[in-house]
């Protein structure tokens, strides 16, 4: 088990815009304004959806036709042991049946009319993203 603490410093607010990827303009957002470790939110609408499904040490990516509101999506910001900056997300949307889907979220999901993004930095958690070799995942760390 790792575990990190920090106090929460900044809290930044953005409006997303039309055909914005979600995933990708959420490390855009993140990189810009410095944060290396924290937490996010979102919510909005997006004309499809890219998520996927981890079974036996991979993704199978789904696609889900949109448009779609996003019913929660959340996740936290790390940096990746090559120093790349990562932002891990799950997702939940909605049809207008009503009908929910979700996933890890990938990039491939463009903004419909609107969204909004919160981000949480937590500067003193020092989190690294480490590949475990059994899961092929890239597993949450904390460094001392």
């Amino acid at each position: 088990m790792s575990q990190a603490e920090s106090r929460i410093s900044r809290t930044i607010f953005i409006r997303l815009n039309e055909n914005e990827d979600l995933l990708d303009t959420i490390k855009k957002k993140a990189e810009q304004n410095g944060i290396r470790a924290g937490f996010f939110f979102a919510i909005g609408t997006i004309k499809k959806a890219t998520m996927g499904f981890y079974k036996e040490g991979k993704y199978k990516q789904i696609e889900i036709a949109g448009p779609l509101e996003i019913v929660s999506c959340l996740g936290n910001i790390s940096i990746r042991e090559d120093g790349e900056l990562v932002a891990h997300a799950h997702i939940g949307v909605s049809d207008e049946e009503g009908r929910m889907f979700g996933g890890h979220l990938f990039s491939g999901c463009p903004i419909g009319a609107t969204g909004e993004l919160v981000l949480i930095e937590a500067p003193e958690a020092k989190l690294k993203r480490v590949l475990d070799r059994n899961s092929n995942l890239y597993l949450l760390h904390s460094e001392k």
